[in-house]
């Protein structure tokens, strides 16, 4: 009996996630059980958006039309899988998106030809739990004010006054709004670090994250904490969950952090609360609208000399978040060809609800 002939694989990457990336994980775990092609798609270096009826993508339809054809798999981030797309490769049986949320795909009409859908959940988990770390301390020690001022050949001994020195985590009580996959890493690490952590979270199971105090009250979060890091999920309940209203009940100085989403915050109010005092930093990687309007005040009062830190959203890009990705890519097709469940399904939002 003669073999059977390699599983026809796209791998159509971009220049974060690699097709180069993604094809060594899968010849690391498939061997020369599937064959794989290649597509680089232009993002970042060219903004994503919406492509036909899917959101978030990057490259066209023709272009991934195009190269999927004859191909029986395909793993990406950001290709536009839309309706016209799926209807040309009408083999395409297995798609694999290597983010959390698989809006560059239509999974209702990927799923009504029986196309097996995946993704990978938690993949930059530790990248953004990291680098929300890297905004607290950045914030808390004020070091756009030190970095500016030696970029201004400036030795300032003004630094170190104790009305302008900054603040330690150890001994701090550190808030997070949201203890997901994300809020728990940065609890455990603040922790160890000497931090009393309280947590508002009503989803977190019972018994889940022992270094943290439960808060089930979320004014009581924000009026006892040195420094609330938001973590929370976006929907219509948490738009702009931190608001004038609880940034008021902050202690006078506290540090704001968001590496979550930009709509769980309330900018203008936070910029308020900023330039009169309440807030003593904010530090932030996510902003309402993206690109950010360049008018916010957040960054007139950042160029004021405010302690301010601002990222362009790259809290969860790591070269590890990328090898994750493709790990879990090349993971479930393994899964797949070996007629074992996927770990992570992607079903229609009819089915799940």
């Amino acid at each position: 009996m003669s073999p059977s002939p390699p599983f026809p694989v796209l791998a159509a990457g971009d220049r974060f996630i690699r097709s180069a990336i993604f094809r060594a994980e899968i010849t690391d775990r498939l061997g020369s059980r599937a064959a794989v092609s290649e597509l680089e798609l232009p993002w970042p270096d060219e903004p994503f958006g919406a492509v036909a009826e899917v959101d978030e993508a990057s490259g066209s339809e023709d272009e991934l039309i195009d190269a999927l054809r004859g191909h029986r798999g395909l793993v990406t981030q950001l290709a536009p899988i839309t309706e016209r797309a799926l209807s040309a490769v009408p083999e395409l049986e297995f798609i694999g998106v290597g983010r959390g949320g698989p809006v560059n795909i239509n999974v209702e009409a990927a799923a009504a030809r029986g196309v097996r859908i995946v993704n990978v959940p938690g993949r930059n988990g530790i990248a953004t739990a990291e680098m929300t770390l890297a905004l607290l301390l950045a914030a808390l020690r004020r070091l756009p004010a030190l970095h500016g001022s030696l970029l201004r050949r400036e030795w300032r001994g003004d630094f170190y006054r104790h009305d302008v020195v900054g603040g330690e985590i150890s001994g701090s009580t550190i808030g997070l709004l949201g203890a997901g996959a994300v809020g728990q890493h940065v609890a455990r690490i603040v922790a160890a670090m000497g931090a009393e952590v309280v947590v508002h979270d009503p989803y977190l199971p019972a018994g889940a994250l022992p270094e943290a105090r439960r808060c089930a009250d979320l004014d009581e979060l924000f009026s006892t904490s040195d420094v609330l890091s938001v973590h929370a999920r976006l929907t219509p309940e948490t738009e702009q969950v931190v608001n004038a209203k609880r940034i008021a009940l902050m202690r006078p100085g506290a540090i704001l952090v968001n590496a979550a989403r930009g709509g769980l915050v309330d900018y203008a109010a936070a910029a308020e609360a900023l330039a009169t005092g309440q807030l003593g930093g904010v530090a932030v990687d996510v902003f309402p609208t993206e690109p950010v309007d360049m008018s916010l005040r957040l960054l007139q009062l950042a160029d004021e000399g405010a302690n301010v830190v601002l990222a362009p959203h790259v809290a969860g890009a790591s070269r590890e978040t990328a090898r994750r990705a493709a790990g879990g890519m090349a993971e479930e097709l393994r899964r797949y060809l070996g007629g074992e469940p996927a770990l992570h399904p992607v079903r229609p939002r009819a089915v799940t609800s």
